[in-house]
């Protein structure tokens, strides 16, 4: 079964999606785990914390490796038996969040970030990697309506502006499903279902 990636800029609405991705899943009695990033596990969780908390000083490459040791462990603990137990998994977030805010958006060298994520990951690939596309401006307008900033955004728009480019970039290759954030979210819901099922549908007999 599948491993299911979402991505974008927080404000995005991935979050809405993944909950009305697994609820939908669950009215077709689809066994699956949700999973998020960094975190799944003891070890992901603390870097969790550490990475988001706003009194955290971390250079770009002490970043990238903490980002990095939280997504090997659950590579290592979690993916990876899941899925060889044909589990479907929904995890928010995975590697190309990594190649858009820390090589795009802090400027470390790209092919040095995919030969640490390829190492990190092993043999862990996702089946597809639905991307959620939403301008940075419309994405901070929506966030600041709910929550202070952590870490990450409050770097400002014109970071997100680059990391935007970053996931741009991965789509224009074919690295992700571009959906448009912007429609309605029942419309979305069901665009990423067409996406989706065809992973998730049983075998024909």
């Amino acid at each position: 079964m599948p491993l299911i990636v979402f991505e974008g800029i927080d404000g995005c609405g991935k979050t809405t999606q993944v909950d009305r991705l697994c609820a939908h899943l669950e009215r077709e009695r689809v066994a699956h785990r949700r999973l998020r990033e960094p975190g799944g596990t003891v070890l992901g969780e603390a870097m969790r914390r550490m990475l988001l908390d706003p009194a955290t000083k971390a250079a770009p490459v002490a970043e990238l490796f903490g980002y990095l040791q939280a997504r090997a462990q659950l590579c290592d603990e979690v993916l990876a038996p899941a899925l060889a137990r044909h589990e479907t998994v929904i995890l928010d977030r995975f590697y190309h969040s990594t190649i858009a805010y820390q090589a795009f958006g802090l400027g470390l060298d790209r092919e040095r970030v995919r030969a640490a994520i390829e190492l990190a990951i092993g043999r862990v690939k996702p089946d597809v990697v639905i991307w959620l596309d939403l301008e940075p401006a419309e994405a901070e307008r929506r966030r600041d309506a709910v929550r202070a900033h952590d870490r990450i955004e409050a770097r400002g728009l014109a970071y997100l502006q680059r990391v935007h480019a970053g996931y741009h970039a991965l789509a224009e290759e074919g690295e992700l499903q571009r959906v448009d954030a912007r429609m309605n979210v029942d419309d979305l819901e069901q665009l990423i279902w067409t996406l989706i099922a065809p992973l998730v549908a049983p075998p024909v007999r």
